[in-house]
């Protein structure tokens, strides 16, 4: 009988934390614009350097984790939110802000990062990153209905640094040292990274996919006001049914699961995220824009949960879901800054189908990670459990060196027939790899 499904809720809260402040961008960079007086450009810098900083957390941190402790790490990373988010959000100096921006980031990064590693390890982990998008999801579609109505450039700011405190108590269930079980290896050795083709041409793909999705994003209050001629309050209502559409994208994602691997949603749904923002970009009026917004909002978190799962299915200590995310994050911070840029030289409709053109480019590498992954051997003669780890090497391919098979669990142990002199030897029994559970030389 198998054991119950438990749900993480001190993974789901920490991820929400993390992930708030790229939900926010929108708002955050037009509340820096108009409160503080700063140009489209110069708020989109601002956004652009708060999540640099996430990212680099992640980079930093990524195989940090265990050694520190996930606890330790958690709290650091919601204490720099707090005081990084709240501190800009207190004070008019552009300075002030951009520094307290910055902070927050890291901090973001790092709640982020110990999320991150400690999904992979879930038996679930495409669940557990389901249920954290589904939960910044509902609190960025609260902020969306309250921020228009409320006066001030930091409310955003402040949203996100109060989410730090009321997370905090959840992080007294995460492990102080070396978090949950691993799989052994051999003579407790670091593993080397898994999978270093596919995770790098995962890493790079999504670096260009968060920018594309996010060059739109951090201009798309911009588009509603300035090109579609709403307001700010439509526009936040739009943003808001966007964001509780997306709820419902993932909880069909969550209940669809691995019915479809991963290989369709990641490279169909991409090519629907495409059309939508081509759509939002070239809006006039509040018809188009809050279709391109409430479909793009419904796909992107679907998308976002595989490709979430297939970096955490690359390696079970957590390591490619992290730098995976970090990439991405690097791509997320450009994208502000892109999203202006591009809008300013050539408009919000050419900006748009530019974006669009790269996704369909850069569904190609991902969708063939995917399939790569998802139960085909990386290298001749392997076979893959479900989800794309190796099981064994039973039939090396000519030509194939030793040793290239990344190690999940303890490594296959050799077997020896010792015939005796004057008895016939026994019939070879079936053997299979020795795991992690099973001592060298035991009995099969």
């Amino acid at each position: 009988m198998f054991a119950p499904r438990t749900t993480p809720w001190p993974l789901v809260a920490l991820f929400t934390a993390g992930y708030l402040a790229p939900y926010l961008l929108p708002t955050t960079v037009g509340r820096l614009e108009r409160g503080l007086g700063l140009s489209a450009t110069q708020a989109g810098a601002v956004g652009s350097a708060l999540l640099l900083s996430s990212a680099t957390a992640g980079f930093l941190l990524a195989s940090r984790v265990e050694r520190v402790g996930a606890r330790t790490l958690a709290r650091l990373g919601l204490l720099l939110a707090a005081v990084g988010y709240g501190g800009a959000a207190l004070t008019t100096a552009v300075p002030a802000v951009v520094a307290g921006a910055v902070i927050g980031g890291f901090g973001s990064g790092t709640a982020t990062t110990v999320a991150a590693t400690r999904i992979a390890a879930e038996r679930d982990p495409h669940r557990a990153s389901a249920l954290g998008l589904l939960s910044v999801s509902a609190l960025a579609g609260v902020v969306y209905l309250t921020v228009p109505h409320l006066p001030g450039h930091g409310l955003t700011l402040a949203a996100i640094a109060l989410t730090a405190p009321a997370v905090w108590p959840l992080t007294s269930r995460l492990p102080a040292g070396t978090p949950g079980p691993r799989r052994a290896e051999p003579g407790g050795a670091t593993a080397r990274l898994p999978h270093r083709r596919s995770g790098l041409v995962l890493a790079g793909a999504m670096l260009l996919w968060s920018l594309a999705q996010n060059a739109l994003w951090g201009v798309s209050g911009r588009i509603g006001v300035g090109q579609a001629h709403l307001s700010e309050a439509t526009v936040g209502v739009v943003f808001a049914v966007a964001l509780g559409a997306g709820l419902l994208g993932v909880l069909g994602a969550g209940a669809l699961g691995s019915r479809l691997g991963r290989a369709l949603p990641i490279g169909g749904g991409t090519v629907l995220i495409a059309g939508c923002i081509a759509l939002s970009a070239s809006a006039t009026g509040l018809g188009s824009f809050a279709a391109g917004e409430i479909a793009w909002n419904t796909i992107y978190p679907v998308v976002l949960s595989y490709l979430i799962g297939l970096a955490a299915s690359l390696d079970p200590r957590g390591r490619w879901a992290v730098l995976v995310g970090s990439a991405s994050s690097l791509g997320t911070a450009a994208g502000p800054l892109t999203g202006s840029v591009l809008s300013a030289q050539a408009g919000f409709p050419v900006m748009g189908t530019v974006l669009a053109t790269g996704l369909l480019l850069v569904a190609l590498p991902m969708t063939a990670v995917a399939l790569h992954t998802g139960g085909r051997p990386l290298l001749p003669g392997a076979v893959r459990r479900r989800g794309g780890h190796p099981a064994a090497v039973i039939a090396a391919a000519p030509g194939t060196p030793t040793g290239t098979v990344p190690e999940v669990g303890a490594p296959e142990q050799p077997v020896v027939e010792i015939p005796l002199d004057g008895t016939p030897a026994p019939a070879q029994v079936t053997y299979d790899t020795a795991a992690a559970t099973r001592a060298p030389g035991a009995a099969h």
